[in-house]
């Protein structure tokens, strides 16, 4: 029951690696920015004691396809999620997934379902990018120099992946963890689509879906790090305050990666909401 990629598929983005584990109700795992699947590493056991859980990496991120000039943006991601899950036949009833979604797999999944008709049993959204603004001014400043950034050292390079890293968590982490984090992204094809994200993120993909949050179709959960210093509190409060039906989860002394800062925090919280969906 333990993370793997054992699987590839072909997407409309290039072939994408991805893992599966444990029996039940499908439960899918959509990651963020600039992690990959191996962020749900923790939790992916317990949650497989229960239901039949999905992952993969996003085209650009982790095992799956990196080229150069690589599409990677939100909307090519939200596209790609619907593939997923008519891949895995989870995209009309009886198996609509349960859905849990962290950082840009927030407005990835959002985008699925409410732009893509993406349907899902239960969703939870923890440190979510949803909302304008998003991004550091370090974010912005790197999209608009890329080339410069590609030019890097290797030693270098690894240097700034390392810290932009570190500067996600309140909380120290196992330090295979971090390895296994920032690992991807250090190859010549990671480096390459490393700042391609940078370059490719675009606030536009986040204001076709602002005025929709209210028609979201499923039942949802809001889960937030009380101090992630990349995306403020208050930000996820607003976006709670769009979905007034959801309910609302501060985890207190949490950054951005409540995942691995915080796993057995993060299934206590989330574990009764989503068994509401489950036969007895």
């Amino acid at each position: 029951m333990a993370w793997n990629l054992d699987q590839r598929v072909e997407t409309s983005a290039g072939a994408v690696a991805a893992g599966q584990a444990g029996d039940g109700p499908p439960l899918v795992l959509a990651h963020g920015w600039p992690w990959s699947s191996f962020s749900w590493h923790r939790i992916i056991p317990r949650l497989a004691r229960r239901y039949r859980v999905h992952w993969y990496d996003m085209p650009g991120y982790g095992r799956s396809t990196m080229r150069a000039g690589q599409r990677t943006g939100l909307d090519v991601q939200g596209a790609v999620f619907v593939e997923m899950l008519a891949h895995w036949r989870l995209d009309r009833p009886p198996d609509l997934p349960l859905v849990i979604a962290h950082d840009m797999g927030g407005a990835t999944t959002l985008r699925a379902h409410l732009l893509h008709g993406a349907e899902f049993e239960r969703y939870v959204l923890m440190n979510v990018v949803a909302m304008r603004p998003w991004g550091s001014d370090f974010f912005t400043h790197v999209g608009r120099h890329v080339e410069a950034f590609l030019g890097l050292p290797p030693h270098i390079h690894r240097a700034l992946v390392e810290a932009y890293i570190k500067g996600a968590l309140v909380n120290a982490i196992d330090q295979g963890d971090f390895e296994q984090l920032a690992a991807p992204w250090l190859s010549e094809e990671g480096r390459t689509s490393f700042y391609q994200q940078f370059a490719q993120a675009d606030e536009k993909f986040t204001a076709e879906i602002e005025p929709l949050f209210g028609k979201i179709r499923c039942p949802v959960k809001i889960i937030w790090g009380e101090d992630d210093p990349w995306i403020p509190l208050a930000r996820g409060k607003a976006l709670h305050a769009l979905i007034p039906d959801a309910e609302w989860e501060t985890l207190l002394g949490v950054g951005h990666l409540p995942q691995l800062e915080a796993a057995e925090v993060v299934m206590e919280r989330v574990e009764a909401f989503l068994a509401d969906s489950a036969p007895n």
